[in-house]
């Protein structure tokens, strides 16, 4: 009779067909600064075009290479939607992202906006591991949204780790 210790080792989770999901891979690169709408106000209460136009042709825009661009309004002002516009036509050849927001809600920003653009096909009739772990802070909303974006190809959705999983999602037999 063969011992157990003679048996060769299975690893099971690699043989589970399971696919995992690290989040923490869509962690936006490079720091986030911030752009803030208020230092352009005049009076601290409207956006004047010309001079705004004026300014922002005479920013130096370079300072925000490979960067992620929060544009944001601390002042209690109405912002008139073409400014972000503006500010979007000057900084987008520099910045790595840019997104209306503050810095403190960039990175649930850029999150969505990868999730929004993945291609779930990749995903279709798989059993899904979403990773729990990360050194980064992943927001919830992540967890949510790629919840959402899958469960409608997943075969299975689960949390956590693949040798250790919470159960999320399971397609019901047709």
């Amino acid at each position: 009779m063969e011992s157990i210790l003679e048996q060769p080792l299975v690893n099971r989770v690699a043989q589970s067909g399971l696919v995992t999901i690290d989040l923490e891979e869509l962690y936006p690169a490079g720091a986030i600064v911030p752009f803030d709408l208020k230092d352009y106000l005049f009076m601290g209460l409207i956006l004047k075009e010309k001079d705004f136009r004026e300014a922002l042709k005479n920013h130096d825009w370079s300072q925000y290479q490979g960067k992620n661009l929060a544009v944001f309004c601390s002042a209690d002002a109405i912002i008139p939607m073409w400014a972000y516009m503006l500010v979007a036509t000057y900084a987008a050849p520099h910045v790595s992202d840019i997104a209306q927001t503050s810095p403190e809600n960039f990175i649930e920003t850029a999150f969505l906006k990868k999730l929004a653009a993945l291609d779930i096909s990749d995903y279709a009739g798989k059993r899904l591991v979403i990773k729990g772990c990360s050194d980064k802070p992943v927001p919830p909303s992540a967890y949510l949204e790629i919840t959402r974006r899958l469960q409608p190809v997943a075969l299975s959705i689960m949390f956590g780790e693949p040798c250790s999983t919470v159960p999320v999602y399971k397609k019901a037999k047709e």
